[in-house]
């Protein structure tokens, strides 16, 4: 079974020790990296077993048996990092301007993780202004992370991007969303 189709069973309350201004902080650092391309700090943000997950068709049922837009383990993440460092991708020649803002965040509950920890669940609306030679684009939904706790960090297990309008044909997505 997928990270991302684990059973209600594996949700309990908002886990004890999560400080909110250091979970802001650790989704704005991540936003501020994919922004800037900054791939090699923004890969380091993520764990071993990490999932990240952009459906089509509203939320999302299970990843493995309907198409996604991405739909990547942490090797894949790291495949689609290599491709965007070489410069040479058409989708992102030249490479697109980026800036998001997060809001309404939320701690919405705890996950059991494989380690027998249990993972921050977190919830937050965003809104990407992608700026292209050939004009702008306004990219919003609602963003699902799942926080791991790795000594006296924070790493992202898994994040889960719900478009808005992904039940409609979306443009090519080649920058990291």
């Amino acid at each position: 079974m997928t990270a991302a189709a684990r059973p209600e069973a594996d949700l309990g309350p908002v886990p004890e020790g999560f400080d909110r201004h250091t979970v802001e902080q650790f989704l704005y650092r991540e936003a501020r990296l994919a922004d800037e391309g900054d791939y090699d700090a923004w890969e380091a943000l993520w764990t071993d077993d990490a999932l990240y997950w952009v459906p089509i068709g509203g939320e999302g049922g299970d990843p493995q048996r309907q198409m996604s837009v991405i739909y990547d383990n942490r090797n894949r993440i790291s495949t689609r990092l290599k491709q965007l460092r070489t410069g040479k991708r058409y989708a992102q020649a030249p490479p697109s301007n980026l800036r998001r803002m997060l809001s309404n965040i939320e701690f919405l509950c705890g996950r059991n993780n494989p380690d027998g920890d249990v993972d921050l669940e977190v919830g937050a609306n965003f809104l990407a202004i992608e700026s292209r030679p050939r004009g702008a684009r306004l990219w919003g939904g609602r963003i699902t992370y799942r926080l791991r706790r790795q000594g006296n960090d924070l790493r992202l297990a898994y994040k889960k991007v719900v478009l808005v309008d992904n039940d409609q044909p979306l443009p090519t997505l080649g920058f990291v969303i």
